[in-house]
């Protein structure tokens, strides 16, 4: 916007012209009267006649009447204004400068300065004053302000400084003129362009709303905001909105990540703290519920966050592509990159909302009739537990022990899901029934805990960041200057750290229900052969899968190998035992977990030395079934294939 256009088009709508506003004013007249008749009888007459002249429009004989008086009483002052406003008015505009030169050298009043002032920045029709005269005239301006508040004078003054482009001086005058006259449509005009040229655009069209409140023109309104005020002030306004929104989903962020960490810290010093024989501690009933609320408003949070990061991602790009226009540079490659950076971010940002995943069943459904026993002894650790024994056993290739609940959320929230049991077959050599008692009566303690009747949010949050993340890696933009995969990366790590610290608390109450249960020592055995099993099974399949492929036969039997009791195996089960729990994990720590459930002692049962295998029919067929399942699975290199790679136990997909 053009400070000094504006303010000449409201000049000429809002306040008088220039002769209209400078008429002689009616007080100035008795005082002049008294002087004349105590000073000079003989001048009164002419005076009269001057004034009478003045009135009817016939400027050159006012004149010449008001200079009779003036050459008679040179010291009156009052006069000369008349004298030089009939001048003006008659098309003499220099000489009536001059007169009120000598006006101005007798008394430096608020009216001589005003009406010298006008004459010098206004000379006539036709007639446009130097610059040097306008300036002139906006010193004198200013000078009658700190004199006297006038509102017609103020806004000439403010119309001056625009004009001469005087921002400061404009900006005086503004605020004078609103303290002076707040209910004027002027000072409202005044302060609209004020803001404006701040580009406060809100506060411009606020301001000339009320402007118009109070009287000012409607076509003036009209033609003030369809100068671009009305849409710069909406774009303003909600472009205020957004970043207010993203603010406080900048402060959500911000907070959810104080809480995760303190609940995350208060769960670590639990554990820390933990040894009494209570089963549930009102500390951590507290920090249970406190964890599931949490994981529930840090899941629907990140669906919130998505339009937060598409605004976000546009505009860095704008922001980007605006700065090198500024710069006066377009490199097109590099604005190429970043637009089709943003809009393949965005794209597989919500794309991932959509991708359906099939839920897989892990492995296989083990029958009542190949394992009897082993179905029994599930019953039986349930019935102990106090809670109804699993539906489904199904066994894998792998060395996980694990539950899980299939059902809708309607029939787990009633306990009427599915309870399934996954039962890795590499766990199972050496496995003694009793330490495989204490393990199974902790993943009963899950069910108990209704532990797995929940999570169905955490479960898709986490899905849907890990295809988010799949599908920029795969379209080349995983990144750290991409916005996009820097929120992924912080966003994992928050939600993460939250129900990491969710799943060790409901870890730490079922060992507790395990020891309660089957005596601590019997659940550190079943924990410890677990960890080795884990640690030892890689090592016999990888090097049995690494034979094979090398010789170019079929993989033996992967479980049948007896447990691998070498140094190395050792060492690492010993390190895996004794470390520390962090935050990232999702269980304790093996040493923290046999220490927290040392207090409830040994379960007053016998001894019992059988093997898990032993509640099985056929171990061979099964253990054969399993390799031959991994064998399958194993890519071999052709004859002409130059690939020498041997596949890990880990790298093949059971």
């Amino acid at each position: 916007m053009r400070l000094h256009l504006s303010l000449l088009v409201m000049g000429g709508l809002i306040v008088c012209s220039f002769a209209e506003a400078q008429q002689p004013p009616l007080k100035d007249t008795p005082m002049i009267l008294d002087r004349l008749r105590r000073e000079n009888p003989s001048l009164v007459e002419a005076f009269n006649q001057g004034s009478e002249r003045l009135k009817a429009g016939d400027y050159k004989a006012a004149a010449a009447q008001f200079q009779k008086v003036v050459s008679g009483a040179p010291a009156l002052d009052p006069v000369y204004r008349q004298l030089a406003l009939s001048l003006a008015l008659s098309g003499d505009v220099e000489e009536a400068s001059r007169v009120m030169q000598r006006a101005l050298a007798l008394n430096r009043s608020y009216d001589n300065l005003t009406l010298l002032a006008g004459l010098e920045a206004y000379p006539g029709r036709g007639k446009t004053a130097t610059p040097q005269a306008k300036q002139r005239a906006l010193r004198m301006m200013k000078e009658a302000n700190q004199m006297e508040s006038d509102a017609n004078n103020l806004f000439r003054t403010a119309e001056l400084a625009a004009e001469l482009k005087e921002r400061n001086d404009f900006r005086d005058v503004t605020i004078q003129m609103m303290k002076g006259f707040p209910n004027k449509p002027e000072s409202h005009y005044l302060n609209a362009i004020l803001a404006a040229t701040n580009h406060e655009w809100s506060k411009a069209e606020e301001e000339i709303r009320r402007a118009a409140d109070l009287g000012l023109s409607p076509e003036l309104v009209r033609e003030f905001l369809d100068s671009g005020i009305h849409r710069r002030a909406s774009e303003w306004r909600y472009a205020t909105y957004v970043g207010y929104a993203a603010a406080g989903w900048a402060a959500g962020l911000g907070l959810l990540f104080i809480f995760g960490k303190t609940l995350s810290w208060l769960t670590l010093n639990s554990i820390k703290r933990a040894g009494s024989k209570t089963m549930v501690s009102p500390r951590e009933a507290w920090l249970r519920k406190i964890y599931r609320g949490l994981i529930q408003i840090a899941g629907w949070y990140y669906y919130v966050s998505l339009p937060f990061v598409a605004i976000l991602l546009i505009a860095v790009a704008g922001s980007i592509f605006y700065a090198f226009i500024a710069l006066g540079r377009l490199p097109l490659r590099l604005i190429f990159f970043v637009g089709l950076m943003t809009i393949v971010t965005i794209y597989k940002l919500f794309q991932s909302l959509f991708i359906k995943i099939p839920s897989r069943d892990p492995g296989r459904i083990l029958t009542l009739e190949e394992a009897p026993r082993l179905w029994a002894l599930a019953k039986e650790v349930a019935a102990d537990i106090g809670t109804r024994p699993v539906d489904e056993i199904r066994i894998t290739p792998g060395i996980e022990i694990a539950v899980y609940e299939r059902g809708t959320r309607k029939e787990k929230a009633k306990d009427k899901a599915k309870r399934v049991l996954i039962l890795g077959v590499g766990v199972l050599n050496d496995f003694r029934v009793q330490a495989f008692q204490a393990v199974l009566a902790h993943e009963y303690g899950h069910f108990t805990h209704r532990d797995t009747a929940g999570g169905d949010i955490s479960l898709r949050v986490t899905n849907d960041m890990m295809k988010f993340a799949y599908a920029l890696a795969a379209a080349g933009q995983a990144t750290m200057w991409n916005v996009g995969f820097v929120f992924f990366r912080f966003y994992n790590f928050l939600f993460r750290r939250i129900s990491h610290g969710a799943s060790r608390l409901q870890e730490i109450l079922a060992d507790r229900m395990a020891a309660l249960k089957y005596g601590a020592d019997a659940f550190e055995e079943g924990l410890t052969h677990a960890i080795r099993r884990s640690i030892e099974f890689p090592i016999t399949a990888n090097r049995e899968i690494t034979l094979a492929i090398q010789a170019g036969r079929g993989v033996s039997n992967l479980y049948g190998f007896a447990s691998d009791r070498e140094s190395s195996v050792e060492v690492e089960v010993r390190k895996a035992v004794g470390r520390a729990t962090s935050e990232d994990d999702t269980h304790p720590s093996a040493l923290d977990r046999f220490r927290l459930v040392r207090p409830f002692g040994n379960a007053n049962r016998l001894s019992d030395t059988s093997m898990v295998w032993d509640l099985f029919e056929d171990r061979e067929a099964i253990t054969m079934e399993m390799t031959t399942l991994i064998d399958k699975t194993i890519p071999r290199p052709g004859p002409q294939s130059s690939n020498t790679g041997v596949p890990t136990f880990r790298e093949i997909e059971l």
